[in-house]
């Protein structure tokens, strides 16, 4: 007999109409009244939601045609903008070392967030990749993300402490923990502090309960996960090689 989730009932929220979306606007007019008021930067409030909702109308768009792709070149492409941006970003902190660090980090970017991408999507889900767009597209998201998130961190914090005299191994190690921190944080507070947006949008959707928490126990693991691997292989590989060529960061 088949373990049964105790949760039958089902919600149907519906579809958000156009005018109903405005009405989420007002907290945004409120806000932006407040800079207006004090004198503040206006224009660049404005600017920030414009380009928020014209980002997501347009990745809307995106998506919908992706989803409906089943070929490997284009998945391939997607993964490939996904590594090279993230990459770009996550040395945003190091721009000086940009061009040299770049090869070798999208390499560690890469290597670690498509294993992770892997485990999910064909151990956990036991899905085909290439035969399920709409879903490796937004776990390689959330992936790709965390790993630039943790490199970005990393590249930074053992710049700071390596200009202030700490040796290789003390500033590895203070940049990897400092790497972790976010979804460290994250982990310790889920389910006590917040619920986190996918396991929100499952249960709004009418998805069980207990099911969201456990795909929201899997994208935990995965982005701990990778935030870890990523931000290991690069102080251990990129650190070690700019010492090698007495490179400053």
């Amino acid at each position: 007999m088949k373990y049964a989730l105790p949760y039958t009932q089902v919600m149907s929220i519906g579809l958000i109409s156009l005018q109903h979306l405005m009405i989420a606007f007002v907290p945004v007019m409120l806000v932006a009244w407040i800079y207006f008021r004090w004198s503040l930067n206006t224009a660049e409030v404005g600017v920030a939601v414009v380009r928020m909702a014209a980002q997501l109308l347009l990745i809307g768009y995106v998506l919908a045609w992706l989803f409906e792709q089943q070929h490997a070149a284009v998945l391939g492409f997607v993964m490939l903008i996904m590594a090279l941006v993230s990459t770009w970003i996550s040395l945003r902190k190091v721009k000086q070392a940009r061009a040299q660090l770049f090869l070798k980090t999208l390499l560690v970017i890469s290597a670690s967030s498509l294993f992770i991408l892997l485990i999910v999507v064909a151990g956990v889900l036991s899905l085909i990749p290439t035969e399920h767009s709409r879903v490796v597209i937004p776990l390689a998201g959330m992936i790709f993300s965390s790993a630039m998130t943790a490199v970005g961190l990393a590249a930074e914090r053992y710049k700071s402490d390596r200009d202030s005299g700490s040796t290789h191994i003390a500033a590895r190690n203070k940049a990897f923990n400092a790497s972790l921190i976010p979804i460290t944080n994250s982990m310790l507070a889920v389910g006590l502090v917040a619920l986190p947006g996918m396991m929100t949008g499952q249960i709004l959707s009418g998805v069980s309960p207990l099911l969201a928490v456990r795909y929201q126990i899997v994208v935990m693991c995965m982005i701990f996960g990778v935030a870890g691997l990523s931000s290991a292989l690069f102080l251990h590989w990129v650190a070690r090689d700019m010492i090698e060529r007495k490179t400053s960061l």
